[in-house]
């Protein structure tokens, strides 16, 4: 078996780091800053894309972008925390399945948290921002991964907290699973999978009773 799974919402939670960066990137191009909730509405899609929806002009969107992640890399282990019960839905995926990553977060940021959590070690890929030309809803961030494990006769299963993860897993035809315990709504889950946890621990339970099944069958 094979396990992607997103970062914010699904392992991290890193809402303090988000905010708090795109108020400075605001602050910083002297603009009037959304309200929070404007902002973690649309955790999940890409920075471009979040600025572009919370009004930001189409040709000062990837100023926007740089100051972010500017001010992003300075502040996000110490900002970033883990969800309850990451720590050992990671452990207990490895023990039955191969791990990755996808996430619209820059990829190298991304590894340096994993690294400071100490939990980079449990996956054998970590695709992010930079490593595609079409983020989460396409298929695209998903497929890049598995090029990096061997598929062949291997259930797959991508688990998220938002849309675009189920939506990414549906478009590159592999399983889903979405959990409550980040920013997408369980009615919004609904229409994309029928498989709705309360977290990534859950969530690994889940697919381990499925494999010991599977295995009992065989």
């Amino acid at each position: 078996m094979i396990i992607l799974f997103d970062l914010d919402g699904t392992l991290i939670d890193s809402t303090d780091a988000i905010v708090s960066t795109f108020h400075h990137s605001f602050n910083v191009h002297n603009t009037s800053s959304p309200k929070d909730e404007d902002i973690t509405a649309l955790i999940g899609y890409p920075l471009d894309i979040m600025y572009s929806k919370l009004g930001v002009d189409e040709n000062k969107v990837w100023d926007f972008v740089t100051t972010y992640k500017e001010e992003y890399r300075k502040i996000s282990i110490i900002k970033t925390e883990l969800l309850p019960n990451a720590i050992d839905a990671i452990k207990k995926a490895s023990e039955f399945a191969t791990l990755g990553i996808v996430t619209t977060k820059t990829g190298k940021y991304s590894k340096e948290l994993m690294e400071h959590f100490d939990l980079m070690r449990y996956f054998e890929v970590l695709i992010g921002r930079e490593d595609v030309q079409k983020p989460k809803p396409d298929a695209e961030p998903i497929l890049k991964a598995l090029e990096c494990f061997d598929t062949e006769n291997k259930e797959i299963w991508m688990i998220g907290d938002t849309k675009l993860d189920l939506i990414s897993a549906k478009n590159a035809k592999i399983n889903s699973i979405g959990v409550l315990c980040g920013y997408g709504e369980e009615y919004t889950l609904k229409k994309f999978t029928n498989v709705i946890l309360d977290d990534a621990l859950q969530a690994c339970q889940y697919l381990e009773d499925r494999k010991k099944q599977h295995t009992s069958f065989s």
